[in-house]
Order: C-alpha cells, then sequence, then structure tokens
C-alpha cells in the first residue's frame, strides 16, 4: 500500500512540475497598454512646458503679480472723485422776502488730489515692481522644474526599455536552451533534470521581464502624465547630451561657494533667490520712509443749486495737506524687525543654494568621468560574457560541459546585460545633471 502512494505522490509530482513546464512555456499573453504617442526629448519637454497646470499657475501669478503693481502705481498719481448732495429742509429760510437758505438744495463737488510728496507710496510702487520681477523669475523656474521632471522620466523609459530588451535577450537564450535540453531527454541523451533547470531558468527570465515592462510603462504614464496625453507616452528617441562646451564666461570669477558667476548668471533658481534677496533688502531700506512726511495737494471746486445769500453758486478751494505720524506706539519698528529677518532668510537661502550648486557641478562632472570609465569595463564584460555563453553552449553539445555551467554562464550574461543599461543610464543622467548644475537646461 506504501509502495502505491509514493507512486501515485510521484505521479502528481511529475504532472504538476509538467504543467508549470507548460505554462512558463506558453505564459499569459496579457500586455500593458500601448502608449498613445511616441515623443521626441524636445517636443516632450516642449509640451510639458507649454501644457501642464503649473506653467498655467505661474502665468496667473505673474498677471496678479501686474495687477498689484498697477493699483500700487494708481497710488502715485492723480486721483479725482466727484460727490453730489441734495439736502432738503423742513422748511426755507427767508429774511425780508428773501430767500436765504432754500428748501431744497443740491451741492455738487469734486475732490482732486496729487500726492507731491509720498516716499512710503513711492517705495510701495519700487516694491510691487520688484514682487512683479520676482513673479516672472518663478513663472522661468516652475519651466525648468517642468522640464526637469519631463527629462527625468524620459530618460527613466529608456533605462527601463533597455532592461527590458536585456530579459528579452536572455529569455530567448534561455528558451533555446530549455528546447536543447527538452530535444535531447527525448532523444535519451539528456536528464529530466537538466530540462527542469533550463526551464526553470526559462521561468525567472519570464517574470524578469513582466517586471521590467511594468516599470517601464510606469515611466510612460509619468511622461504621460507630465505632458498632458491621455495615456502613456513613450519615447521616440534618446538625447545626447553635449557637455564640452565652455562651463564658465570668459573672464569668469568664483563667488560664494565655489559657484562660478556665469553658472549664478544662468542657473534661474538662483536669479530668483538672488532677486528675492534683493527685494528684501529693499524693503528693509524703505522702512525708514515710513517716518517721513507726506504732502498732497488738493483742489475742490464746488457748484451749489439753487445759491443763497450767504454762499456763491461757484466756489473752489485749494489746499496743501502735510500729514505725519508722531505716534505708532512701537509699530514700525517691529515692522523693521520682520523685514531684517526675512532678509536673513533671503540671504541664507541664497549662500545655501550657491553652495549646493557649486556641490551639484563637482559632483556632476566626477560623476560623467566615473560612469564613462564604469560603462567601458561593463561593456567589455557584457561581450566576454556573450562569448563565455556560446562556447560552454557548445561544449554542452558535445558533452564537455555541464547543464548548471550553461545556466550560469546565461545568468551572468543577462546581469552582464542588465548592467550595461544601468551604466547607459547613469552616465546619460550624469551629463544631464551637469547640463543643470551649469545652468544649460532647459535651453533658451
Amino acid at each position: 500500500m506504501s509502495n502505491v502512494v509514493v507512486r501515485l505522490g510521484v505521479v502528481v509530482v511529475s504532472g504538476w512540475l509538467s504543467a508549470s513546464a507548460v505554462f512558463a512555456q506558453n505564459p499569459p499573453a496579457a500586455q500593458a497598454p500601448a502608449p498613445v504617442e511616441r515623443l521626441s526629448f524636445q517636443d516632450a519637454i516642449a509640451r510639458a512646458i507649454s501644457r501642464n497646470p503649473s506653467t498655467a499657475i505661474a502665468a496667473a501669478n505673474i498677471f496678479r503679480a501686474e495687477a498689484l503693481l498697477a493699483q500700487a502705481r494708481s497710488a502715485t498719481g492723480l486721483r479725482i472723485n466727484g460727490n453730489v448732495t441734495s439736502t432738503t429742509l423742513n422748511r426755507g429760510i427767508q429774511f425780508e422776502g428773501t430767500t436765504v437758505q432754500p428748501q431744497t438744495s443740491m451741492t455738487a463737488s469734486l475732490d482732486v488730489r496729487y500726492p507731491l510728496y509720498a516716499p512710503a507710496v513711492w517705495a510701495r510702487r519700487v516694491e510691487a515692481q520688484d514682487a512683479a520681477g520676482i513673479a516672472q523669475l518663478s513663472a522661468t523656474e516652475t519651466r525648468r522644474q517642468i522640464a526637469l521632471a519631463t527629462a527625468d522620466a524620459y530618460l527613466s523609459i529608456i533605462a527601463r526599455r533597455r532592461v527590458v530588451e536585456a530579459n528579452v535577450r536572455a529569455r530567448d537564450a534561455a528558451k533555446a536552451h530549455a528546447d536543447l535540453a527538452r530535444e535531447l531527454e527525448n532523444r535519451g541523451t539528456g536528464s529530466r533534470l537538466n530540462r527542469l533547470r533550463a526551464e526553470q531558468e526559462l521561468s525567472t527570465d519570464e517574470g524578469l521581464i513582466e517586471s521590467a515592462r511594468l516599470a517601464l510603462y510606469r515611466a510612460q504614464e509619468v511622461l504621460g502624465v507630465l505632458v498632458v496625453a491621455n495615456g502613456p507616452v513613450d519615447a521616440a528617441d534618446e538625447p545626447t547630451f553635449d557637455v564640452s562646451a565652455p562651463t564658465t564666461s570668459p573672464g569668469g570669477t568664483a563667488s560664494a561657494g565655489g559657484a562660478t558667476s556665469g553658472s549664478v548668471m544662468l542657473r534661474s533658481d538662483l536669479q530668483l533667490f538672488t532677486a528675492q534677496q534683493r527685494a528684501a533688502e529693499r524693503v528693509v531700506d524703505n522702512n525708514r520712509k515710513s517716518y517721513l512726511p507726506t504732502l498732497q495737494g488738493i483742489f475742490q471746486p464746488q457748484s451749489t443749486y439753487p445759491r443763497n445769500i450767504f454762499q456763491p453758486s461757484n466756489l473752489w478751494r485749494a489746499l496743501l495737506q502735510f500729514d505725519v505720524q508722531l505716534f505708532d506706539n512701537g509699530a514700525r519698528v517691529a515692522e523693521r524687525r520682520v523685514r531684517e529677518s526675512a532678509v536673513e532668510i533671503a540671504r541664507t537661502q541664497l549662500a545655501a543654494r550657491t553652495t549646493e550648486i557649486a556641490s551639484e557641478e563637482r559632483m556632476a562632472r566626477e560623476a560623467v568621468a566615473s560612469a564613462g570609465r564604469e560603462l567601458s569595463s561593463v561593456r567589455t564584460a557584457a561581450s566576454q560574457a556573450q562569448e563565455v555563453v556560446t562556447i560552454v553552449n557548445v561544449s554542452f553539445r558535445s558533452g564537455a560541459a555541464t547543464n548548471i555551467e550553461v545556466i550560469d554562464a546565461e545568468r551572468r550574461a543577462r546581469d552582464a546585460d542588465t548592467a550595461v543599461a544601468v551604466s547607459e543610464d547613469t552616465l546619460r543622467r550624469a551629463r544631464f545633471d551637469l547640463l543643470n548644475a551649469l545652468g544649460r537646461f532647459p535651453g533658451p
């Protein structure tokens, strides 16, 4: 009875292994959704900048800053206010048959004002101009950030595709080996163990392909979101980042943090931080203007109908109005402290960002050199690994090598191809990071 159970168990296990092998040879045909379109690198960057919602938000901020500037300018110009008043008394006033005060009268007047001396108002206009300039620089920085995110997604697609291609090549080699192992087993010169090992390697490669394709699909979806497409978007070319151009302007000098002055002028984020610092310093300097008086010229014409005996129908008056705030209970002192803290924050941010960019440039230069050396080495290793696979397969067919040696050679070749894909992506990203650190991405 026990022998029957053992045989039955062997049959069940053998059937399960055979079914697994068949499943490995015929994996599900489901594929990730196909990309709705393919874009070149430059087209993807241009579309993302033009269509991304962040660009529209930045444009709205510019419009708002310009409106605030117009509002501040209006406070420094001529202002005219009109007033019409109708007055009805319970009865008119008469004296010796003459109407002194009519029961109903109407008065129309104008109030024309112009600030002859208003330092605080003029300072707010200049501050509004600074805010408008900062909004412009902020929009430029927003476009740069969108371009960076789009470039990252684009490069991820290229790298993921290389990994898929490497795993497909490994799968094809494993399939050829599994077919050979199956053929040798059918001839009686091979073993079932060798066939199962080969099919196991084939199943592993199929799983790696599926994982790599999913990562590729996710990167395509990210690019689709950035370019505002209705579905995943694929990369149509491989960008070449030229880092050979001069990195400093003629006569460029080192600035704080080790970055060159040329780099500071090219980077939109540094331009933004610099403008914010200058604007904050201007606000602090303008704080003293709040202590200065203001002088307004006022002209007020007036017309009354019907006229009364004590006042002519038409009259006007001109005034010079001088205003000065004598006591504010420490409000202006506290306001200056707030503004000074804003200056310190802006200076710290600019210094920190300048130091970070100098470090990014040094790291990117070293990464480009190191990635180039690494790519050369892994390409050589991949070529050698493919030669080993060819030699081991020939040896296996002639009986001079074992099945384990073939599988080991195929795994090493697959890993070497994957390492080439990763190294190519590393070099490509290092060049891209260097262009970004130098302020040469995106281009004008």
